[in-house]
């Protein structure tokens, strides 16, 4: 509620600016007399390649680097060990009993009793390793000893995937890789008010963003790193990302930019265009703040290239969409008239619901 009386204030601050005609194209002279912190920008087809689409404003952390996965036996992992021609030396497993409930388990020094050679190390070796020390071992009793040996339940390592998934849950890590898309499938996956670009990995005390949203349009591959036990991967509720269009439009009001991309030339034909007598199609603005950084794009819409321009100018959260009226005034000044709101606009994105 306080950041939508927050837009009530921008939209009635700017109600009040830019009470005249705007003089084009921009001058130097004419922006001389504007703040340092400010810069203009006239789209046209020679720049709009490079002002198409916003800076991506999605925290970036070094993500860790995808690592092959082996996986190593914990205290409380079940083993299954077979030894090949010696079925005296094989724990059975039968109706009653599955072969994790018929298997070693790893005790809490990490080892386990094994017939013949006593206790095996088994915490942190993988499988093999456990293989080849037994193999060495039984040697001495038995010549040439072939054996098998996997973990028949996997106790000792897990995840846990919470947030904004169907099903928080708890997962245990197995000998198959598990990645970070995998476990939020596997919890549900993502609900409808959920931030793919925004997932959080905790991990050894750090936290990384992964943002899967990149991942699955094939732009950032190595943002899908693979889990180890202890990580926690947290989904973000989806933050209101907003932009204004405000001044002379039929229907001013606030564009989600949330869930899909909206382009400056959607943004004015949702809401109805331009006022035909009141506005001038010459004086469609783009206020964007970063940090003290204020850049202002200005776009000529009065003839069909603008309009096309504006479909490849993307909209970035808290952007103000401006467009002046006639009869005249100076372009400057009306540009130092909305830098105020603009301000308050981009202090807007603190202000909680």
């Amino acid at each position: 509620m306080r950041k939508r009386f927050g837009i009530l204030i921008l939209m009635a601050l700017l109600a009040g600016c830019a009470q005249g005609h705007v003089n084009f194209p921009v001058t130097e002279a004419g922006q001389e007399k504007l703040p340092d912190n400010v810069t203009v920008v006239r789209l046209s087809t020679a720049n709009i390649a490079t002002h198409a689409r916003p800076e991506m404003r999605v925290p970036s952390h070094p993500v860790p680097e995808p690592q092959v996965w082996n996986y190593k036996v914990g205290v409380g992992d079940i083993l299954s060990i077979d030894v090949f021609d010696h079925p005296e030396l094989t724990l059975p497993a039968g109706p009653q009993r599955s072969a994790a409930e018929s298997g070693f388990r790893v005790q809490a020094d990490g080892t386990f009793f094994y017939p013949f050679v006593g206790q095996v190390t088994a915490l942190g070796q993988a499988p093999e390793q456990i293989r080849e020390d037994l193999r060495a071992r039984l040697a001495q009793y038995i010549p040439d000893p072939q054996l098998e040996v996997r973990v028949a339940a996997f106790n000792s390592q897990a995840i846990v995937v919470t947030g904004d998934v169907a099903e928080p849950n708890r997962q245990a890590l197995s000998s198959v890789p598990l990645t970070v898309l995998e476990a939020i499938n596997a919890a549900g996956g993502f609900t409808e008010t959920a931030d793919p670009a925004r997932v959080i990995l905790q991990r050894g005390g750090k936290t990384y963003n992964i943002n899967l949203e990149q991942f699955l349009s094939g732009d950032l591959l190595r943002n899908n790193p693979i889990l180890q036990s202890g990580d926690v991967v947290m989904v973000p509720r989806h933050k209101l990302e907003e932009a204004y269009l405000l001044g002379k439009v039929a229907k001013p009001a606030t564009i989600d930019l949330s869930k899909d991309p909206v382009t400056l030339t959607q943004s004015l034909t949702r809401q109805g265009g331009l006022q035909e007598i009141a506005a001038d199609a010459r004086g469609v603005f783009v206020f964007r703040k970063a940090g003290p950084e204020i850049t202002v794009f200005q776009l000529d819409t009065s003839s069909p290239t603008g309009l096309v321009l504006g479909t490849e100018f993307l909209l970035a959260p808290n952007d103000v969409v401006y467009v002046t009226r006639s009869p005249l005034g100076k372009w400057n000044d009306t540009i130092s008239r909305i830098l105020p709101s603009v301000t308050v606009a981009g202090g807007l994105d603190n202000i909680q619901e």
